[in-house]
């Protein structure tokens, strides 16, 4: 057991300057959370401190300003403006989270800053050769900037991270959409408190040194919970990290499947994911396939080699926004390198034309529809809040998800054919139009294009350019092109984990029930479980690209106008499907 640890301390938002009581405050705390497990450990302190580079750093007013609304965005989507329902932009926030912000959107923006204080950062470490280095807020991506650029700087040491924007999608963005595991370094801890509202957001990393620590907590008379003492002090960072770092004993990992109990027994390779809505609350918007559809994919995925274990199903009711988000969970935590995963959903789709941080209508946000759909974001399953369970992946898992539902609205047409989509109600598809003097005619607005090097690329943004459409992690994107590729390189990664998607139609398409006799099904899942039991009677499995062309020509034989769409990594489509009995 060591008898002197040597901590490096980086503090968060402006603490060097205005916080005089922060350094005997850490000091007193840490000290005490490892001499809990070893009284008498000697604990050496060192802070750095790095306001003064950005009192320095020129600010470049329109690339700032930019950064600054899109964080603004992201901070709406997690959690500032359930927290502060009230606000129309960050004049109306507290004062930290306007600090925050700016700081943030200035580290974002100068690259000559983030250079500066990545020196700053491998100085202080090769100076002071710590065992540990303990971030908060933006010291965390300081630090993570530093750490991960020097491969060697972190050998053998503790990297600690509380109250972290690395997990932010605007932060992610930054580093091309990903957050890599820090190989060389001994162990990484991080912090996460759910009911910390400055821009923090659940970090995801699969890999043997990277612990996630679930510290909620929630400060009296403090509505962002964003205090590093409270995060040092909290009972699963004295039984975890300071216990590990005491040398007392092999700390027990404290992580949210642990403290759920989820990793009892064993874990299985594959899961899926299932989900059917035919009894939606509208009278009018009620389909009749889709439960039908739930059990005939279950029923083709066991003949695939998946155990009844392996699937879970959720109908109806009980399809609500928070219920699908927590099987979310269940789906894509815990994911390891060449596991499978399918999310199957069949029900209504829609898009919401969507504000962004100025309060302006800027893009469409295509999504699923739950039970307890009211186009209003916080209750409608988007790609921003699913890229934050699927983009970590590792990249050599399997993930297929499979979406029979349609974002283009419409209503029943002639002969009985109900499409799986939803016309927005009039006051939300005013959102979406402008009025054509010249015509005298209502017509569509032209949105503008987020990241204009992706413009030409329907399959991600639409045809619009600036639909947000799912599973394309459209919102980790917002580097240009070239931008994007030279810092995937830089940072040896290959950019936000993308699953295979199929869906039952094209964009400006609908997608149909179809009737098998008395049984309802949708035209598209009924084909695809068709050719796929069709193709596997020749003992092998076909490519997504095989029988999503399959698919169509059958739904074509079934004279429906609609056509199955295919988007992923192109090196996967083209081989055979990963569902195979014989690792069932």
């Amino acid at each position: 057991m060591p008898d002197r640890l040597s901590i490096l301390c980086v503090h968060g938002i402006g603490h060097g300057d205005v916080d005089a009581a922060l350094i005997p405050a850490w000091r007193q705390v840490i000290t005490a959370g490892l001499q809990r497990w070893k009284p008498g450990l000697e604990v050496d302190f060192g802070f750095l401190a790095y306001d003064e580079e950005f009192d320095h750093a020129p600010l470049h007013a329109a690339t700032y300003a930019e950064a600054l609304t899109r964080l603004a965005a992201s901070g709406i989507v997690h959690g500032i403006g359930d927290l502060l329902p009230g606000t129309r932009g960050l004049s109306d926030m507290p004062a930290l989270i306007r600090w925050t912000a700016g700081m943030i959107a200035q580290w974002a923006t100068e690259d000559r800053l983030r250079e500066r204080l990545r020196a700053r950062v491998l100085d202080a470490v090769a100076g002071g050769q710590p065992d540990v280095v303990c971030a908060h807020s933006l010291g965390t991506l300081v630090c993570y900037d530093a750490f991960r650029r020097e491969r060697g700087a972190l050998d053998g040491r503790t990297f600690v991270t509380l109250g972290s924007q690395i997990g932010n999608p605007f932060v992610r963005d930054c580093f091309a959409g990903r957050i890599e595991a820090l190989a060389r370094a001994r162990r990484w801890y991080h912090l996460y408190n759910s009911d910390d509202h400055v821009f923090t957001a659940e970090l995801r990393i699969q890999a043997d040194n990277f612990t996630a620590v679930e510290t909620r907590f929630d400060k009296p008379s403090d509505p962002l919970n964003h205090d590093a003492i409270w995060y040092f002090d909290h009972a699963n960072t004295r039984n975890s990290v300071w216990l590990d770092l005491s040398g007392a004993r092999p700390a027990r990992t404290l992580t949210r499947e642990t403290q759920a109990g989820r990793t009892l027994g064993a874990r299985p390779a594959r899961r899926a994911l299932l989900v059917g809505i035919n009894a939606y609350p509208n009278p009018a918007n009620r389909l009749e396939g889709c439960v039908n559809d739930v059990y005939l994919v279950s029923s083709v995925l066991q003949e695939c080699g998946y155990a009844p274990e392996d699937i879970r199903v959720v109908l109806d009711e009980r399809a609500t926004t928070a219920g699908l988000l927590e099987r979310f969970h269940w789906l894509l935590d815990d994911v390891q390198p060449g596991d499978e995963r399918v999310l199957f959903y069949s029900g209504h789709g829609a898009q919401i034309p969507a504000y962004g941080p100025r309060q302006e209508v800027d893009h469409l946000n295509e999504c699923l529809v739950p039970y307890d759909f009211d186009w209003s974001p916080e209750r409608a399953i988007t790609d921003k809040q699913l890229v934050g369970f699927y983009s970590q992946l590792p990249y050599d898992s399997r993930f297929a998800a499979i979406f029979d539902c349609c974002h283009s609205g419409g209503l029943a047409r002639e002969g009985g054919l109900r499409p799986r989509g939803i016309d927005p109600p009039d006051d939300i598809r005013h959102r979406a139009l402008r009025w054509n003097r010249r015509l005298e005619m209502w017509e569509e607005r032209r949105l503008p294009t987020a990241n204009r090097s992706l413009a030409g690329s329907p399959q991600f943004v639409g045809k619009s350019g600036a639909t947000y459409r799912i599973g394309r992690g459209v919102s980790l994107r917002g580097l240009p092109n070239r931008a994007y590729d030279r810092e995937r390189a830089a940072l040896r990664h290959r950019g936000p984990y993308l699953p295979i998607i199929i869906e039952a139609c094209r964009e400006e398409e609908l997608s149909y029930e179809y009737r098998d006799g008395a049984t309802s099904y949708g035209a598209f899942t009924y084909s695809l479980a068709k050719e796929l039991r069709r193709s596997r009677q020749g003992q092998r499995n076909p490519s997504f690209r095989r029988l999503v062309a399959l698919t169509t020509r059958r739904l074509q034989a079934l004279q429906y106008e609609q056509t199955p769409s295919l988007v992923g990594p192109r090196a996967l489509l083209g081989r055979p499907i990963p569902w195979d009995t014989r690792r069932g």
